[in-house]
Order: C-alpha cells, then sequence, then structure tokens
C-alpha cells in the first residue's frame, strides 16, 4: 500500500486529493498547508510517504522552494507538483527542480492516479 503526503494551502483541495486518493487504496500519511510546514512534516515522517504532491503557490515556502529543500533532504523523494496555473515555465522550473509529474487544478481523478502511478512506479 503506498502513501501519500499531501500540501496545498486550500483544505478543499487537500480534500478532494484525499478523497481520490482513498478511494483507489492510497494511504494519506499527512498534510501540510505551507512549503514550510510540508518540509519540516516530510523529516519527522517515519517511514517517509512514497510521494509527495506539492501545490505551486503557497504562503511562506512556495511549492518549487519546498521541492528542493525536501529532494535536498531526501534526494529519493518522489514528488508531484499541482496548481491552478498551467503555465509552462513553472512546469518546466518544477521538472528541473526533480518534481515527477505535474497535475493542474481542478482536479481530475484518473489524472491524479495516472501522475501517482507514474511517479511511484
Amino acid at each position: 500500500m503506498s502513501s501519500v503526503m499531501i500540501v496545498d494551502d486550500a483544505a478543499f483541495m487537500r480534500m478532494m486529493l484525499k478523497d481520490i486518493l482513498t478511494k483507489n487504496g492510497y494511504t494519506v500519511a499527512g498534510e501540510a498547508e505551507d512549503g514550510e510546514k510540508a518540509v519540516a512534516k516530510y523529516k519527522e515522517l517515519n517511514p517517509k510517504p512514497d510521494l509527495v504532491t506539492l501545490d505551486i503557490t503557497m504562503p511562506n515556502l512556495d511549492g518549487i522552494e519546498a521541492l528542493k529543500q525536501i529532494k535536498a533532504f531526501d534526494p529519493s523523494a518522489k514528488c508531484v507538483m499541482c496548481s491552478a496555473m498551467g503555465q509552462q515555465a513553472m512546469v518546466i522550473q518544477a521538472i528541473q527542480a526533480g518534481a515527477k509529474d505535474f497535475i493542474v487544478k481542478p482536479f481530475q481523478a484518473d489524472r491524479v492516479l495516472e501522475a501517482v502511478k507514474k511517479a511511484i512506479g
């Protein structure tokens, strides 16, 4: 059973992702509402989640910075970015920083599951 940590500043988005994932056999290892909390939570979790979904636009620390810090702490960490802005530059930046994939909001269940399966392998 694979576990996923969900990071998004919108509680509704976290709830939607959690719903999609748990209905499809994934465990939610934890949640965070900003990048700073995400990095701290990731470091605390043991065992580490198989995947982290990261929103890009968040207070305190954005998703791309959080991704860089998580990858610096754990180079094997797998992350998928989530954003309402399907901006090319953001996608490229996220992939360069080590993201495995990119999901655009509003979430479509099959696209979320495809990205999660692809990232976890």
